[in-house]
């Protein structure tokens, strides 16, 4: 199959199977990258209320610029990955001040905005204005190595210039969004990671690995690391007078970064959870504080490691907390809780709490 016929396949395919998305047919730029950028690491079903949601809080690039950052990270609660968040925000900033409000149109210039990568700046710019600019993700390199029959590592960065080349030869000068979203959308439904439906894909004619049935085998990705496991201890102290409870601002720069949560850390060796908690709240607040009683605890899955949480009431004994390694604390009502964004793991304790 000549590139000519896997680009009419591919388009005739899509236009006839493509699935409605609220920004699919979308002509705002803003719009546009913003779904992108919640797409990064986010399934399509996932990622359709959050937009909704988005969009209907921060409804063009100057209301987003303007917002406070905390509105945003609460907007993106749960969503995961808060760096896109912060991100999008002071990029949104950068629109603003360095381009009038208006999303840059080239490639060239768009990468230059915080959170975007070569992904990103492809997506936006072919589906926005039509610029002819290939995007390689996890379903492209999917489809592309079995159509070609590529079997080497996918985890190497030769395999996905060899792609990102292979991409480029083939998008739709003409069409480059509709192609781009046409072979991210054949990677999602039908050239699947696992039984791929290769009797209704548009260009099996022409695939390699469905020839040779070879769709299992590839693409090839090499092992991943192993990911680390921690045991964590936190501490919800609540203050004797009103109730309230404390919580604590993370560093914008760390990971959860501008999200709040209930403050402690990883238990080291030799020592229990209790020992753990009492230990973490004198490092991070400066206070001695009792941990007299379990609330609860949790297992989590992060991008590069796992965690189980173990949350403890704690009695304070002495000292005024500070943010000795946060960037605030504050004192807050239990029903006032669920007002602050906060981490996935932390909302599971303030349910509890809050019930």
């Amino acid at each position: 199959m000549d590139p000519k016929q896997f680009r009419t396949e591919l388009l005739n395919w899509y236009q006839d199977h493509k699935r409605e998305m609220p920004w699919r047919g979308e002509a705002d730029p803003y719009k546009i990258w913003i779904s992108e950028i919640m797409l990064q690491q986010t399934q399509v079903q996932q990622a359709t209320p959050y937009f909704r949601n988005f969009i209907s809080l921060f409804p063009t690039v100057y209301d987003l610029a303007k917002a406070v950052q905390q509105e945003v990270l609460k907007a993106w609660e749960g969503l995961g990955y808060y760096s896109r968040a912060r991100n999008l925000h002071a990029a949104a900033k950068m629109v603003v001040k360095e381009f009038d409000g208006q999303v840059p149109d080239t490639y060239d210039e768009i990468i230059k905005l915080k959170g975007v990568g070569p992904y990103t700046a492809a997506a936006v710019t072919s589906i926005a204005f039509g610029k002819p600019n290939a995007v390689v993700d996890g379903n492209v390199i999917r489809v592309i190595t079995r159509y070609y029959g590529i079997e080497d590592d996918t985890r190497s960065s030769k395999t996905r210039r060899q792609v990102q080349e292979l991409a480029d030869e083939l998008i739709d000068k003409q069409h480059p969004g509709d192609f781009n979203q046409a072979l991210m959308e054949l990677g999602s439904v039908i050239c699947t990671p696992s039984k791929p439906k290769c009797d209704s894909c548009p260009i099996q004619a022409g695939c390699t690995a469905s020839k040779m049935a070879k769709t299992d085998s590839i693409p090839y990705k090499s092992p991943a690391k192993k990911k680390p496991h921690y045991t964590i201890g936190v501490g919800i102290i609540e203050r004797d007078q009103d109730g309230k409870i404390l919580i604590a601002l993370r560093p914008n720069e760390a990971m959860l970064g501008g999200l709040w949560e209930f403050p402690g850390g990883k238990q080291e060796d030799g020592e229990d959870i209790q020992e753990t908690v009492e230990r973490e709240l004198k490092e991070e607040l400066g206070v001695e504080v009792k941990a007299y009683k379990e609330l609860t605890h949790l297992k989590h899955t992060y991008s590069h490691f796992s965690i189980t949480m173990h949350a403890w009431h704690c009695k304070l004994l002495s000292g005024e907390p500070k943010p000795k390694e946060s960037q605030e604390v504050k004192w807050v009502a239990t029903d006032d809780l669920q007002k602050f964004p906060f981490p996935k793991a932390n909302q599971v304790l303030i349910s509890k709490l809050v019930n």
